[in-house]
């Protein structure tokens, strides 16, 4: 059960990735009646520790806070790719396995974890930038340089910056379901649900041309998501053949046009289960799913969660 979490800091601890953290388990959300964490920032390195982009911080609680923390999260901090780390940290961490706790890192809190002998034989997903770091320092283990985050119980890892609130929103879907997650979300204003399997960053290795070809077939696409076609048809649009097109479409946006449609159908039906009182089978027709099984069946896969349930979260039981 997730009740306890206590985030460890570091001197040079960057403030984003700590506010993450704090964002997700440290806010008092139960208006809205979301669960509250016993939430606490523990300090590894003395009371008063530097923050980067020069501010300072004034750390109540020693590692002794971490002895009771059902999760323990380690944010970034600036040359934690290069610096040793203290010992009773380590420890500390390594002793929260052992009796159960899961460790969660933002960033390069990785090689926190990594130090402590906690990702050893195992996947883990760090910044692009910091990968090849991580491979030469760690090489017992294996990163996932591309991905957004990586759960290989009871450790998560995440990329950079943003990536992090996945990771800990995924932890609460684990744990407490998708409504309680999809809510926090809403109320932090980002996506309910990204895959850790996404990419972290899409390459551009190719100019866009001056008649921006891709992203006039990806405007068409988007205005009829109720349609189906073949990327031949798709290619004939953009003046291209289906494979010059289908290499064009993946380096554009990272990802397939099957992927890609399929993915704008269930935000498309994530706004309108939020916005109007359509039944399933008009959502499902606007969307391009067909009928409400296969809309729901593609929602729960993308989403975590039923259309009715969904639209129960946000809208309350009357509307579903």
């Amino acid at each position: 059960m997730l009740q306890n979490v206590a985030v460890a800091l570091l001197d040079g601890v960057t403030p984003f990735e700590l506010g993450v953290v704090c964002e997700v388990f440290g806010t008092d959300r139960s208006d809205d009646g979301l669960p509250v964490y016993d939430f606490a920032v523990a300090s590894a390195e003395g009371p008063a520790l530097r923050m980067a982009s020069g501010l300072s911080l004034q750390v109540e609680h020693g590692l002794e806070r971490l002895e009771t923390a059902d999760l323990i999260a380690v944010p970034a901090g600036d040359g934690y790719s290069t610096r040793t780390f203290p010992p009773q940290l380590l420890d500390a961490l390594r002793r929260g396995v052992d009796r159960g706790a899961r460790v969660l890192s933002v960033c390069s809190g990785v090689f926190v974890l990594a130090a402590a002998g906690l990702l050893d034989d195992r996947r883990c997903a760090v910044h692009w930038k910091h990968a090849r770091e991580l491979t030469s320092r760690y090489p017992r283990v294996a990163v996932e340089p591309d991905v957004l985050y990586v759960d290989e119980d009871p450790v998560i890892t995440s990329a950079g910056t943003a990536a992090g609130i996945d990771a800990c929103l995924h932890l609460v879907r684990k744990e407490q379901g998708p409504e309680v997650a999809n809510k926090i979300a809403r109320r932090m204003v980002v996506p309910p649900h990204r895959d850790g399997g996404q990419a972290q960053y899409i390459e551009r290795p190719l100019p866009r041309s001056e008649t921006d070809t891709i992203g006039e077939v990806l405007a068409w696409m988007e205005r009829h998501l109720d349609e189906e076609v073949t990327v031949e048809q798709l290619a004939v649009r953009a003046h291209m053949s289906p494979r010059t097109f289908a290499r064009r479409f993946q380096q554009e946006t990272g990802t397939t046009p099957y992927r890609w449609v399929l993915g704008q159908r269930v935000l498309l039906a994530q706004r309108l289960l939020e916005a109007t009182d359509e039944t399933m089978d008009a959502i499902a027709g606007r969307t391009g799913f067909g009928n409400a099984a296969a809309l729901r069946h593609h929602f729960v896969r993308a989403v975590g969660t039923t259309p009715y349930a969904y639209r129960r979260t946000f809208r309350g039981p009357a509307a579903a």
